[in-house]
């Protein structure tokens, strides 16, 4: 019997990597080490996948900590981490690097304690920095957050394990743009809502690039590049993960519009005009502690484009399984409760 066990695993992308796994029949056991269960989860979504699937199995865990506690009884195959402070705005600039940094170095160390060869690590775009330019694998990080220098920080770590034994151990790095699906419950799920209630505004932004993937897209290209490693002799492969190309916010809208089968007139507003606007909320609303949709650094996100580009995929012939209406579609039928 062999097992994958997961760090940040009832996470979005935990849970729908486990069971990409367990269906694919590439592990009998998925254990996801999370310091929360997935039952304190916001996504109804989320408790139902791993409460109809016995072979999940959830270990309480911190990544901040040693994890030598845990052992599990059968051979691990592959270890994924995605374990990670990542929303922004949301925390202290000290927690992405407590949590990112410390986590890196933690789950290396168990990798090395258990003997397994393989993992998989989740970064982000983050680390590119904000650029109306492309950026593919070759082009140089130059991160500007708490966020994104803990990321690529986190990077290096990984591939230092992966080079105290370089002949024998396999490391996947992936730097993935906004990753959407079925409870998810960020950035793409706010802009559906947005989109079907009518409150989504333009700012001058139509045509802004937003690299972007669907959660089952992201898993089953992780698994691609991984067995990919197997027959090219690669030992570390980093690429990015977006649609190619990275849909426009337009080419979001209109598709929303599309697959819900609605029709919907989006104005626009300046954007310097939404941006005082949403100080004003902010500067009401926080010392209330309510959370609202409308943050400035939203806000300023929606503005820039991520051109992100995965040259790494198309240049060693993976084929995408979903369009960003395929995706859609699949994602309506599978939870509709998040399309109304």
């Amino acid at each position: 019997m062999k097992s994958t066990v997961i760090f940040g695993g009832t996470g979005f992308i935990g849970v729908f990597f486990a069971q990409y796994l367990l269906d694919a029949g590439q592990a009998d056991k998925a254990y996801l080490i999370d310091i929360e269960p997935v039952e304190a989860k916001f996504s109804e979504f989320r408790k139902k996948q791993v409460a109809e699937d016995s072979r999940i199995v959830f270990v309480k865990g911190d990544v901040r900590q040693s994890l030598e506690w845990f052992s599990p009884t059968e051979s691990v195959s592959l270890i994924a981490n995605f374990a990670a402070i990542h929303r922004e705005p949301g925390h202290e600039e000290f927690e992405y690097y407590q949590t990112n940094l410390l986590g890196a170095e933690n789950v290396c160390a168990w990798a090395e304690m258990i003997g397994c060869n393989s993992i998989i690590f989740t970064s982000s775009i983050s680390p590119y920095g904000p650029s109306e330019a492309e950026k593919d694998e070759r082009s140089l990080p130059s991160p500007v957050t708490a966020y994104g220098g803990s990321k690529l920080a986190a990077e290096k770590i990984h591939q230092i394990w992966q080079a105290r034994d370089d002949e024998q151990r396999r490391l996947v790095i992936v730097r993935p743009g906004v990753v959407f699906g079925p409870g998810e419950g960020g950035n793409v799920s706010r802009l559906i809502k947005a989109v079907l209630n009518r409150y989504f505004f333009y700012m001058g932004n139509q045509n802004t690039r937003k690299a972007g993937v669907y959660v089952r897209e992201l898993c089953h290209a992780m698994w691609w590049v991984l067995q990919r490693q197997q027959t090219s002799g690669e030992h570390v492969s980093l690429f990015n993960m977006s649609m190619n190309p990275g849909p426009s916010i337009q080419d979001y809208v209109n598709t929303v519009c599309k697959v819900a089968g609605v029709q919907r007139f989006v104005p626009g507003v300046p954007y310097r005009l939404l941006l005082l606007v949403a100080y004003m909320i902010d500067v009401i609303a926080r010392p209330l502690g309510i959370k609202h949709p409308f943050s400035p650094v939203r806000i300023r996100k929606l503005f820039r484009s991520n051109n992100i580009l995965p040259n790494y995929l198309v240049e060693n012939g993976y084929e995408y399984r979903y369009t960003l209406e395929g995706a859609f579609s699949d994602w309506r039928t599978s939870c509709p409760e998040e399309w109304k």
